[in-house]
């Protein structure tokens, strides 16, 4: 990949940005070295495990490779068989620290998670425990080694510590003799040379015998080792040079030791850089929110929403770019900063990242092509030094371009043979525009020229496309629509500017015919795509919301076949249980009446008929309580005319009530709504019960009672308690369904349910009831019933 597109297309901002995510000063040169790759299987692998480090970040949060520092010197010099100094070694335990924090970062926690591309990578890491905990046990830090670090050292400091006590307090004792208090300067304890000392005044020299060490600037103290520290002083000499020669030999074992794990700390070291640069790469997707590109081999481009990587994500306009598929070269139209430009670079750009194993800031399942090289061609590179025109610049770049570029190349070119004659400039530019198409490389190109425009939509395997504006607002709105070229938009620009019209109307004038049909064309037809594009959206809101309806209708079908399942249950148990109770009964009644046949006295006998007559009684109850209670109608018929909408009806074959929604047709036939059933019915199938009239009579006078009432009256009238004992958990929710409604009418607060205590299966269901009503916010809770209130058999209800 050449040089110069990278810094044409800021590629190289790009990376000064990610070298900010890495942790480590060699992943940061690990990113600066990054560079567009050409072969699928690193590009494609370098994606894989940006991706997965990304999986990571997000599943279990970063990971920190902080304390990892270039080894390779000391490296050296251990190969070398040299000693490492506590710094060094520090080094060393910093990067194992952070090789086991890797590794535990590494370890898979869940079996469901399917291996990824950094696995091997993490699992490579080589844990070198032991020689950790030794530096860490024998170095504090870089100034310090641990008096633990060998029983030597502890012992030559517990001396040195004595000989130390021992020199303080004779020269403490010296220092606080009454006698010499005006023979010191100062009746301290220092140091000079290594050795302790005091000070004293000049003339009293001689009155202390020892050494003298040094002298003050003026001379009139000298700082003087009495001769009865001398000794001690030497001692302490003695001492300091066993433990310096201690410490060297603690740092050669050391030293010694890490040396055998060269090759381990090296490939620790080169791991934890690459992933570091790995997940500097993954950091900067996360917070460009950018996804993983497709690559295609045939250099398909096909970008959505694709955004600038430097500008801000929430200011800037996506674009949705196609090349390589319907079309192998793109011309842009358009006005000046109508962002061809930007779109350009855009494209470039996130190949170039692409190919770097950087995900781009586009949406999931954008694809990109993979190109051996990149070629742009892009703003203004006059120079002054080489004497050459903005003209002669580009064209030196085109030439290059044009020598360099091949089949699979990208071609971007701004302004293509801007700077020169409009005529000669256009001919030109569809010269070399033609050159490259016919060599099958594709190519992006800007121009205001609009023989370009209609160079594109004669010629096949090219398209035009645009940089919407808004000539109202006068700005661009960044917004790329490929299939319509663009307009320049001078002569609008300038009216709205408050140019005067006859001014505009004669520059109009000026201009051929053919040129304004093609204008106006252009501006149908981005007025067109604008129509469709925002009858598009419309169509895809109605398709969400026909799915919403589509979802709340099987919803409330569920419903009411849940509902109707309970209703048949519930009547089979009734069913059930007046059988049943028939049959215990019939039972007994035939007992009886066995024993009193038996029995032939007068007395008997009536006994007999009178027990016949209960229980003929009974049984008509029981058949009673098992037939469906129909109401006797009339056999009346209606005429079309007297059946209006809104009218109550009773549907005879259905034996259903419902209101007529629509009038009859010719056949007699209408509508009827009957509850959420909405069916077609002859008016010879319809009784009508009520008029539409007396409904709307009806119920503008329940509209004028006053609610008040209803409260009064069910207050005045509900007791706080219901007694469902002896039903089955759906009998009884079905009484206390009305029952909690007429007690919130009532403005109780909380009632109390008994259920009674026996297997307990009863008082179970009714609490699944009640945490239906809570989570529904019908009632606020409910509570077992206390001691007094009646224990486990009741539950108190909170409304």
């Amino acid at each position: 990949m050449n040089q110069k597109v990278l810094q044409t297309l800021e590629f190289d901002k790009i990376i000064n940005i990610l070298t900010g995510y890495a942790t480590t000063e060699l992943g940061k040169i690990k990113c600066a070295d990054l560079t567009p790759m050409t072969e699928e299987f690193d590009i494609l692998n370098a994606q894989d495990q940006t991706q997965d480090a990304l999986t990571r970040i997000y599943k279990r949060g970063n990971v920190s490779f902080f304390g990892v520092t270039d080894l390779k010197p000391s490296l050296m010099r251990l190969k070398m068989k040299g000693t490492l100094g506590t710094g060094e070694l520090l080094d060393i335990a910093r990067t194992l620290e952070t090789v086991k924090n890797a590794v535990s970062y590494g370890v898979r926690t869940e079996d469901n998670i399917e291996p990824d591309s950094l696995d091997e990578l993490f699992e490579s890491l080589i844990p070198m425990d032991d020689l950790l905990r030794e530096i860490r046990r024998c170095i504090i830090s870089e100034e310090e080694i641990s008096d633990d670090a060998s029983s030597t050292l502890k012992s030559i400091r517990r001396a040195m510590k004595q000989t130390n006590q021992k020199i303080h307090s004779q020269l403490t004792a010296m220092i606080s003799s009454a006698s010499n208090q005006d023979k010191l300067q100062d009746a301290i304890v220092t140091m000079r040379n290594g050795r302790y000392c005091i000070p004293v005044k000049q003339e009293y020299r001689s009155s202390f015998q020892g050494m003298i060490h040094d002298q003050s600037a003026s001379g009139n103290t000298l700082f003087i080792e009495p001769m009865s520290v001398v000794t001690l002083n030497n001692e302490l000499k003695e001492l300091e040079g066993k433990e310096q020669t201690e410490i060297e030999r603690i740092l050669s074992a050391l030293s010694e030791q890490a040396s055998y794990g060269i090759d381990d700390l090296s490939h620790n070291q080169e791991t934890l850089i690459l992933l570091d640069f790995i997940f500097a790469k993954a950091k900067y997707a996360k917070d460009l929110d950018a996804s993983k590109p497709i690559f295609r081999k045939d250099g398909f481009i096909h970008i959505k929403q694709g955004r600038h990587p430097l500008l801000d994500k929430k200011n800037v306009v996506p674009i949705n770019v196609s090349l390589g598929q319907d079309f192998s070269m793109l011309i842009i139209t358009g006005p000046n900063t109508g962002g061809k430009t930007v779109s350009l670079k855009t494209v470039g750009l996130l190949t170039l990242m692409g190919q770097s194993g950087l995900h781009i800031p586009a949406f999931q399942g954008s694809s990109l092509g993979i190109f051996e090289e990149v070629f742009a061609d892009i703003g203004d590179e006059q120079s002054i030094e080489q004497n050459l025109s903005t003209f002669s610049s580009h064209m030196t770049n085109i030439v290059s371009i044009i020598q360099q570029a091949h089949r699979n190349s990208l071609v971007l070119l701004d302004e293509l043979c801007g700077g020169t004659d409009p005529i000669e400039g256009a001919a030109l530019a569809i010269s070399i525009l033609t050159d490259l198409h016919d060599r099958g490389i594709k190519t992006m190109a800007t121009t205001h020229y609009s023989e370009l425009k209609i160079f594109a939509l004669s010629t096949e395997d090219i398209e035009n496309a645009s940089c919407e504006f808004d000539v109202e607002t006068l700005s661009p709105t960044y917004r790329l629509m490929i299939g319509i070229p663009g307009k320049s938009n001078a002569f609008a620009i300038s009216r709205k500017l408050g140019l005067d019209e006859h001014i505009i109307h004669d520059a109009s004038g000026q201009i051929d015919q053919s040129v304004k049909d093609f204008e106006t064309i252009l501006a149908d037809l981005e007025k067109s795509k604008q129509t469709i594009e925002q009858e598009q959206e419309e169509i895809l809101e109605y398709r969400r919301e026909i799915e919403s309806l589509r979802r709340s209708l099987k919803s409330k079908q569920d419903n009411i076949k849940e509902k109707r399942d309970k209703m048949l249950r519930d009547a089979r148990e009734e069913a059930h249980n007046i059988i049943s109770e028939a049959k215990e009964i019939a039972d007994s009644t035939i007992k009886e009446y066995n024993k009193l046949k038996n029995q032939k006295n007068k007395d008997a006998n009536k006994k007999m008929e009178h027990m016949r007559s209960d229980l003929r009684g009974r049984m008509n109850k029981l058949e009673n309580q098992m037939a469906y209670k129909t109401k006797k109608r009339s056999k009346k018929r209606h005429d079309a005319s007297d059946f209006q909408v809104g009218d109550e009806i009773y549907v005879t074959s259905l034996s259903l009530a419902g209101t007529v929604q629509t009038l009859p047709n010719a056949k007699g036939d209408l509508y009827v709504q009957m509850g959420m059933m909405r069916s077609l019915v002859n008016i010879k199938d319809l009784e009508i019960t009520k008029t539409a009239k007396q409904v709307k009579r009806e119920n503008q006078r329940n509209q004028n009672r006053n609610t008040g009432r209803t409260a009064v009256s069910k207050s005045a009238s509900i007791k706080p308690e219901i007694n469902v004992m002896g039903m089955t958990v759906d009998e009884a929710i079905a009484q206390l369904d009305k029952y909690i409604d007429d007690a919130c009418l009532a403005n109780l607060n909380q009632i109390t349910v008994v259920h009674g205590k026996g297997t307990g299966a009863l008082r179970k269901g009714l609490h699944n009831y009640f945490k239906v009503l809570k989570k529904q916010k019908r009632i606020s809770g409910y509570r077992d019933g206390e001691y007094g209130e009646g224990d486990l058999g009741v539950t108190v209800v909170i409304l």
